[in-house]
């Protein structure tokens, strides 16, 4: 993913694709050792498997199957990512999305925090003619409000259609649209197809979109929301609007503003 209006207000999205852990019996688990972030939201959505976390701001904590993180960077954070200690020991099927949410220029500089989303409080509203569901992660569905409090207005789905069904969703005139095929084969308004890690951009995110799936369920990320349409300066971990902001993140980091683990 970009940072144009395509994507906007979404960086990037890392998926880690099922794969089978075996049981791993080494000290030193799986995982990312401490970095720096500043300026964005990074949301880490657990499918399968799970991820112990810790941070400078004293937050920590293990991320299970189901569950959502949503850790706001803001002025600086750093924080380190890790199979989980029962993970590592029993090992299992690890699916993991990780994206990277810009924030506005106004609030690239907020503390820096994260929110829990568990499973049991992330709402699941059925879809019309018994085609599938929706997870609500963020975003509003059918009156039904998402699970993250969000800076800038977006949805963050996890969208399933049964095996045989199609459903039609409405998307907002002003937002940016793109989905995942996270599992089984979509057909998009009657015609494109998308198989499992393949990304669908929409050229104008507003209005209906019909999904249908084959003969085995379809699983879909669906990100949409409206643009930021500021300017983004990335370098690494850090995403301001200037270079000179970045200079200034850098310095932070490297002086030891971001705290420490």
């Amino acid at each position: 993913m970009g940072d144009d209006r395509g994507t906007d207000p979404f960086l990037m999205l890392d998926y880690a694709a099922p794969h089978e852990f075996a049981p791993n019996e080494a000290r030193s688990p799986r995982g990312v050792g401490q970095h720096p972030h500043k300026g964005f939201e990074t949301v880490t959505i657990a499918y399968h498997g799970e991820v112990a976390h810790r941070d400078s701001s004293g937050g920590g904590g293990v991320i299970k199957a189901g569950d959502v993180q949503w850790m706001t960077a803001g002025a600086g954070i750093i924080h380190e990512e890790f199979h989980s200690e029962a993970f590592s020991k029993t090992g299992g099927l690890f699916e993991m999305v990780q994206l990277w949410v810009n924030l506005p220029a106004e609030h690239k500089n907020v503390a820096p925090h994260y929110q829990h989303l568990a499973k049991e409080n992330i709402p699941v509203v059925q879809l019309p003619n018994e085609a599938g569901h929706l997870r609500l992660i963020a975003g509003e569905y059918a009156g039904t409000q998402g699970a993250a409090d969000t800076y800038t207005e977006m949805n963050v789905w996890d969208v399933v259609i049964h095996p045989g069904k199609e459903a039609a969703l409405t998307l907002p005139a002003n937002h940016s649209l793109s989905m995942v095929v996270l599992r089984g084969e979509a057909v998009f308004n009657g015609k494109e197809r998308a198989g499992a890690g393949q990304l669908v951009g929409f050229e104008h995110g507003g209005g209906e979109v019909r999904i249908a799936a084959g003969s085995e369920e379809v699983k879909i990320l669906l990100l949409s929301g409206v643009p930021i349409a500021e300017p983004v300066v990335g370098y690494g971990p850090f995403v301001m609007n200037t270079a000179e902001e970045i200079r200034e993140a850098i310095h932070d980091f490297n002086n030891g503003r971001f705290g420490n683990i």
